[in-house]
Parts: structure tokens; sequence; C-alpha cells
């Protein structure tokens, strides 16, 4: 006898206007099984789960649970049937608890010490670790997707849809987060899982539904598939996974880090005794576990981190005239006449305004070169044309608020309108995080673009692949320090993590063993 699926789609279609997200998309989810679901940006991954949890209703087709078909409105009709989503953007209150956020919206009263014992139940049966009584404000990004799979767990949901979980993970949180979800699946849950990364599609997934514009175009048993045949059926074409990387030309120093130390608000030491050089005409790479100073290190010499000690000299390539950005203000350094660029690791929250469409968000780097009060848009219209059609930005318009667009597209818009301001310095944090592997390249391309032009190019990224192919140096920085820099081209991923977990409580004057060639 066949099995009745847990979730069946049947000929669902969505359009926002004249975008059509969903077209006859027909696919099913078995009971106990670890379902990917894999597409471009913009692909309408994201739309078709959004329509399964609730969020929105199709415009046509059917959906079944358990072979009984089910009308779903809303997110409490989606928990009614066992369906319950983790959004790649938590939605939890930080003032309160774990166990507040868990119970929040449920109806009844609310007793916390029944509420703390279940949730430790929960916990306890599928190896999550968390704390019910510890607020949002104070967890890591692992333990806030913790409280929303709990969450979900605790409305008794036996479909679970994952977007994007380990985004935002370390290589060891993501490990421990696959190792849940396949006890899950063991307890006959069906897990739905979108991500862009196919080695932890081909790890964790039976199945992989691939979409392509919107509309659905086959599924294929993970145990039969590799990288490229994943690629090929989500892109249509074969793809090239070889990253190109040629040898730096004449590739003097045009930043040079020296000594620098920033404190946290509490007076903590974020970055200790960095010192390096970002040459022109190279990629230099970094690598290392989330919350390292990473970020940090970048915001300091973009003028928006406070340094305590040490300093960020600017070599300029026409004059050879050196600037030291210590103290600096983003407009400060603008003004010095430093052309240096920043792709922030928060899109939305830094590097774009949401509620701005494309054009005006290109004008954010040019309004303040006028001279009148009136703006001109004409140029930056003109820019936002450029980067939708060479970067194959999916949005109906110009005009449209970047916030509606996909995370992937999102994307394309910052690191292109970065990239037009033809700096000398371009530094990218993770650039392509949450991008699908055409896009990826696309991005890869850019950079090398950048390097052949002369530009010092800083990148930071999470894939130790990636990283070992795309860079000429890598800096790992662990701790806030730096623990080695090492020659891209001779460097190996194993190499690069016994770095990255380098231990210094005991620091020596030979940490750091840098390969300039």
């Amino acid at each position: 006898m066949e099995q009745i699926p847990a979730l069946e789609l049947k000929n669902i279609t969505k359009t926002f206007g004249s975008i059509v997200a969903n077209k006859d998309v027909s696919l099913c989810a078995e009971k106990g099984e670890i379902l990917a679901i894999l597409g471009e940006n913009g692909s309408g991954k994201t739309t078709l789960m959004n329509m399964i949890s609730g969020i929105y209703y199709p415009d046509a087709g059917q959906i079944f649970i358990n072979g009984k078909e089910v009308v779903i409105t809303s997110p409490k009709d989606a928990f009614d049937n066992g369906i319950g989503m983790i959004h790649q953007h938590f939605k939890l209150v930080d003032v309160l608890t774990a166990a507040e956020n868990i119970v929040l919206g449920l109806k009844g009263r609310f007793n916390l010490k029944s509420a703390v014992k279940e949730v430790s139940s929960i916990a306890k049966k599928y190896g999550f670790e968390i704390d019910p009584m510890k607020k949002i404000y104070e967890m890591s990004v692992s333990e806030k997707q913790t409280v929303e799979i709990i969450k979900v767990l605790y409305r008794n949901a036996n479909i679970l849809i994952l977007d994007e979980p380990t985004a935002v993970l370390t290589p060891q949180e993501t490990s421990k987060l696959f190792d849940v979800l396949r006890r899950m699946k063991d307890e006959g849950k069906t897990i739905i899982i979108i991500t862009h990364k196919l080695h932890e599609v081909l790890s964790l997934s039976d199945r992989v539904a691939v979409l392509r514009k919107g509309e659905y175009i086959c599924t294929i048993q993970t145990s039969e598939a590799d990288e490229s045949i994943l690629t090929e059926a989500m892109v249509g074409k074969k793809v090239s996974l070889n990253i190109e990387r040629v040898q730096p030309k004449d590739p003097v120093d045009r930043l040079i880090v020296k000594d620098l130390q920033c404190l946290n608000r509490e007076g903590v030491p974020v970055l200790q005794d960095v010192s390096f050089s970002a040459k022109a005409g190279e990629i230099l790479g970094i690598a290392g576990i989330a919350g390292s100073g990473q970020r940090e290190l970048l915001e300091a010499i973009a003028g928006l981190q406070h340094i305590s000690s040490g300093n960020i000299t600017y070599i300029d390539p026409k004059t050879d005239k050196q600037e030291n950005l210590r103290d600096k203000t983003p407009v400060q350094i603008r003004q010095l006449g430093v052309r240096l660029s920043f792709v922030p690791e928060d899109r939305l929250g830094m590097g774009l305004v949401g509620n701005m469409d494309i054009v005006d968000n290109m004008m954010l780097r040019s309004y303040g070169k006028g001279k009148s009060v009136f703006l001109k848009r004409k140029e930056p219209r003109d820019l936002a044309n450029e980067i939708i059609s060479s970067l194959e930005v999916v949005t109906p318009s110009a005009s449209t608020p970047v916030r509606r667009l996909s995370g992937g597209n999102v994307q394309k818009v910052l690191v292109g309108r970065e990239i037009a301001s033809t700096p000398t310095v371009l530094m990218a944090a993770y650039p392509v995080r949450g991008l699908d592997i055409n896009s990826s390249y696309m991005i890869y391309s850019l950079l090398n673009q950048q390097k052949a032009n002369g530009v010092a190019v800083i990148f930071v990224g999470e894939d130790l692949d990636v990283l070992v192919e795309l860079c000429d140096r890598i800096m790992v920085i662990g701790s806030g320090r730096i623990a080695g820099i090492v020659d891209g081209r001779k460097a190996t991923k194993e190499q690069i993590g016994l770095l990255m977990t380098k231990n210094f409580k005991e620091p020596a004057e030979d940490d750091r063993t840098e390969d300039t060639n």
C-alpha cells in the first residue's frame, strides 16, 4: 500500500503584481524524511513555504496534509494542521525569556512553572541546550534559533520548515543542529529545509526538490546526486565550480593595520594587537569562528568602531601619501579622498534602507555631493538599472522597496552599489551568505575583477573551500587576535581549521606567520 505524504502541494500559484513567484508547483514531503528545497535566489522557495505556513495565501492550487485537503489562511491555521516554520529572521521578543516566547500567543492561562518543565522536556528529548529562563537579548544566534524550533514543537508541529537555518551558525553549531534534525526525522517528523549550501543538502537531506524561476523542475534522491548535478538542475545549465584565481600584479601595500585594539561596550577587548597589510591587486581572505572579531575589524577600518589603540594607515595610489584613518568618521574618511567601500554583514541594518527603493539606496552614496536642495535622480536611476541588468536582480522595477526583494537580490544590490563607487579598498563581509551557487560565483567574479583593477580586496568568508580557492592570502582570527596569515595557494582547510581553534591563553611572539608571496 502506497504511503500517504505528510504534505502534498498541487498546482500552487502565487503572483505579486506582474511577478509570478510560484507557477503550478506540485511536490510532496513524506513522513519521517528531510526534504531540501533548492533553487536560485528569487526562484520562489520562501514564498512557497510562506503559503504552507499561513503567511501568504495561494492564488490557485491545493494543499493536502496526510491526504486531507486543508485551507491555510494564517499561521494559526498552519499550527492547527501541525505545521511550524522557523524563519531566517527570528520572530522573538528580546525582553522576554525563552519560555515566555515559546508560549506567547497560546490561549489559556499562562503557567510559567509548567511551561519551563515542558520546554526542558522537549529540549532533553531532542538534545537541545537551552535555559528556559534566559532572556532572548542575552542569547547567541544558535540559542535564539533553538527557541524558535522548540516554539513550534511546543505547538505539536509534525512538519517543520526551516529557512536558511545555518546562515549565521558556526560549523560546530551547524553540526549540532543537524544532529537534532536527524533525531526529529527518526521520531517521524517531516523536515523541510531551504538552504543554498550544497554540501549541507548532500549531507543532511533524503530528497531534493528543485525550483527554477517559480516553477517546479524535479525531485532528486540525494544519494544519487552530487554538487554538479544539483547545480545543473537548479540553474538549467552546467556551471563550472572552479573559482578563477589570477596571480596578483605588483601587490603594494594599500592599507596597513598596526597593533589595533578595540573594546566593546563593557570594556572587554574584541580586537587585540592586530597587525597586517592589505595589498593592491590581491584578495586577502579573513577566516575565523563567528564572533572572533571579523565584524569589529572591518567596522574599525570603515570608521564605525572606536579604536582604543593602534593605527590604520591608508596609502594613496596616486601620490603615495599616507593617511592615518584612526578616529576618523566615515564622512571624514571620504573627505580625505580615501575610496573605501564596505559591504557589511547586516544588509538591511547597515547596508541598505529597506523601505527605500533601489534608486534611493543608490543615492545614499551620492546625495552629499549635491550642490542644491534638489537631488538629481538620473544618475542613481541609471546605476540602479545597470546593477539590475548586469547582476540579474529579480525585481519588478528600480522603484521597488528593497525590503520586498529576496535576500540574495538585496545582496546583489548592495555589492553592486559599493563596487560602482570605484573603490581602491573593498571590504566585503560574508557577501555570498544566503546566495545560490550561480549568484555566489557572480560575486566571486566581481571580486576578481576588482583585484584585476588593482583594488585591495578584503573578503570575510565562512566557506573554507572558497577561501582557499579565491584568496591570495588568508588571515585567521581567533578571540580577536591574529592566529596566522597563510598563502592561499598553499594552505589547506585542515591548516586553517587548526588556526581557527588556536588557544590564545599564552600568546607567543611568533604567533603571526605571514607569507607575503
